[in-house]
């Protein structure tokens, strides 16, 4: 079997990331004074990632294409950061055989005119990952301006996660940032080879401890509707009902409305919000 000349800069790059470790550098005292191998050996980033050496060496050599859970394992062998773990990703994305799906979607036209028309129902538009699609001025008020997020970032379970401000809007974070958590489980079992899932768990954990906990508690959630129980510093504390209409045109997609009870105080206080977003530039 020949290389894959593609492959070989995934494999360049793991190469040159296992040349600059050392075994001070992961934690490991350095005791072999005949060491002559610059960095890590490949058979111990092959331990550190719990895969055979030669399984390791094929990939380093571009002779296989790894799995997304292996490629996740190899990147904390080798302590790659964010930036380095999306490289990563994107590399074993452009070299991976077969068809693949478009890594970045976008709202479908009957979703969005679904979304335009809600004028007093905050809604956004939600496809793979739980990725934010399209949204209506109402959720930007509610939630966060959507607009000064940089689209690959747009994600909802980012949002809970890393952003102080949405994290502050639930009363009962936990449970929310929970079901996101399971919600993207589900995600990744539908599509294990996602290359932009695979970089958004990695990230999510190396930033934060609850979501590594979570992650690995492997639950699962399907649900589509339910409360939210929010404390806006607008509107005030709002108790909204959440709903999703899944399209036909694209199962991956959904559009997700928040609701309040006629004649009750979050009834009242979406309009409230409404209005200081109809006056808000």
């Amino acid at each position: 079997m020949t290389n894959n000349p593609s492959r070989n800069e995934l494999g360049a790059f793991f190469k040159d990331r296992r040349c600059a470790l050392s075994l001070r550098a992961i934690g490991v005292p350095d005791s072999d004074s005949r060491r002559r191998v610059k960095g890590l050996r490949r058979e111990e980033v092959a331990l550190l990632a719990a895969i055979s050496t030669d399984y390791y060496a094929r990939i380093e050599q571009g002779r296989i294409q790894a799995s997304a859970s292996v490629l996740n394992r190899i990147a904390q062998a080798l302590h790659l950061d964010n930036a380095q773990r999306e490289y990563m990703y994107e590399l074993a994305e452009k070299n991976a055989d077969g068809p693949r799906r478009p890594l970045q979607q976008k709202a479908q036209p009957q979703l969005r005119r679904l979304l335009h028309g809600l004028v007093d129902t905050p809604a956004i538009v939600l496809g793979r990952r739980l990725d934010i699609l399209a949204w209506n001025p109402l959720a930007s008020a509610l939630i966060t301006d959507f607009e000064k997020i940089p689209e690959k970032k747009r994600n909802f379970v980012r949002l809970v996660f890393t952003d102080p401000l949405v994290r502050a809007l639930y009363n009962d974070w936990q449970h929310v940032a929970r079901t996101s958590v399971a919600q993207l489980r589900l995600e990744a079992a539908r599509d294990s080879a996602d290359i932009r899932l695979c970089c958004l768990v990695g990230e999510l954990n190396i930033k934060d401890e609850d979501f590594r906990r979570w992650w690995v508690d492997h639950q699962i959630s399907v649900s589509t509707i339910g409360t939210k129980v929010l404390h806006h510093p607008v509107a005030g504390d709002l108790t909204l009902h959440w709903d999703t209409v899944t399209c036909p045109a694209d199962p991956d997609q959904q559009l997700v409305t928040l609701t309040a009870d006629p004649g009750t105080p979050s009834h009242d206080g979406l309009r409230i919000l409404a209005s200081w977003a109809a006056r808000t530039p």
